[in-house]
């Protein structure tokens, strides 16, 4: 079955551009991995405090989506995250991962 992963983003009043731009710019290399499908960046709700964001991935498999995390594309493409402004955030990112038990075309 395959498997959605998932980080929920928090993102401070005012700088929704900055983080919308940091992933259109952003060197995806997910394509080089097998058992990836998909990838989306959504917008969701905003709030007094923040916007939240959620980008989700597709994988044929939870085991195709641990092999990303312990890649050499995984690493390339998240080097610089340690060097944003933090301000863009107004907390952590929140990982959620699922695994499909019922799909329906």
């Amino acid at each position: 079955m395959s498997f959605i992963a998932m980080n929920r983003f928090k993102i401070t009043p005012g700088r929704e551009e900055d983080f919308e731009e940091i992933w259109r710019n952003r060197e995806s290399r997910l394509k080089e991995l097998p058992g990836f499908v998909e990838f989306r960046m959504l917008k969701g709700p905003v709030a007094e405090d923040h916007a939240l964001y959620s980008s989700f991935t597709l994988w044929n498999s939870k085991a195709d989506f641990e092999n990303w995390t312990t890649s050499e594309q995984f690493r390339d493409s998240h080097k610089n995250a340690g060097n944003r402004d933090r301000s863009i955030f107004a907390g952590p990112p929140q990982f959620e991962g699922f695994e499909t038990i019922i799909h329906e075309t």
